[in-house]
């Protein structure tokens, strides 16, 4: 048998309140995709309140149906994407299986070594410039 504590009605309360306060948000941001789905333009992006995640509406294919999709493009330091194309995401294995590619301390080692054969970024692909002389 049970013995209640005399705080765990105010308990239960405050966690039926969290869990309705988690549950409403996911139900506005549910809507609000299937808006986008449905109304959106082809290729069509949104940005979100993160910083280099941004959602993309996919055009239907003859196989599918309109869809969206999860674009990860971290932001530099000067505010702009760091790579040309980001990773789209389309489903929670595929955000898995980059999490753990991700966080697999052998993906660090190989970032190290590339580091040391490759050149610094800032000058690979520019010319060095040559010596200019005044006329």
């Amino acid at each position: 048998m049970r013995t209640e504590k005399p705080h765990d009605h105010v308990r239960n309360g405050t966690n039926s309140i969290l869990i309705y306060k988690s549950i409403v948000p996911v139900m506005e941001l549910t809507e609000t995709l299937k808006t986008f789905i449905e109304e959106g333009q082809d290729w069509e992006r949104k940005h979100t309140s993160v910083k280099g995640v941004s959602l993309i509406r996919l055009p239907a294919t003859k196989n599918r149906a309109p869809s969206l999709a999860i674009d990860i493009n971290p932001l530099g330091a000067n505010g702009l994407p760091m790579k040309k194309k980001g990773i789209m995401i389309m489903n929670s294995a595929e955000i898995a299986a980059f999490r753990a590619a991700f966080n697999n301390e052998k993906v660090d080692s190989l970032i190290a070594a590339l580091e040391e054969v490759l050149p610094d970024r800032k000058n690979a692909g520019k010319p060095a410039k040559a010596d200019v002389l005044q006329i």
